[in-house]
């Protein structure tokens, strides 16, 4: 059985392109991201930040979020954390983040 994936992350009934090996609807994405265990809802949130555009993150949570639970977040990123470390060392670098 196939999914129907999607680039409209806006459509609560689309399924994202990022979760391809583990399919679920943007609503039910957005819920567990909500309301999950905290080392789930990294587990989530850190497939989020390497599997999507980064521009698409933010659909599902902000910098400051990104920035407050970095250290759950770090060891989920793989070869994107990298990526994830010099974006948000410029935002508190330039101000855009507390430090």
């Amino acid at each position: 059985m196939s999914v129907e994936l999607s680039t409209d992350l806006h459509n609560p009934d689309a399924v994202p392109y990022f979760l391809w090996d583990e399919p679920m609807t943007v609503s039910a994405l957005r819920e567990r991201l909500r309301t999950a265990s905290p080392p789930e809802a990294a587990r989530l949130l850190g497939k989020i930040l390497r599997e999507a555009r980064d521009t698409d993150v933010w659909v599902f949570t902000t910098p400051g979020e990104v920035a407050a639970r970095w250290e759950r977040l770090a060891p989920h990123l793989g070869r994107r954390r990298p990526f994830w470390e010099f974006l948000l060392g410029r935002w508190r670098q330039d101000g855009l983040l507390a430090r």
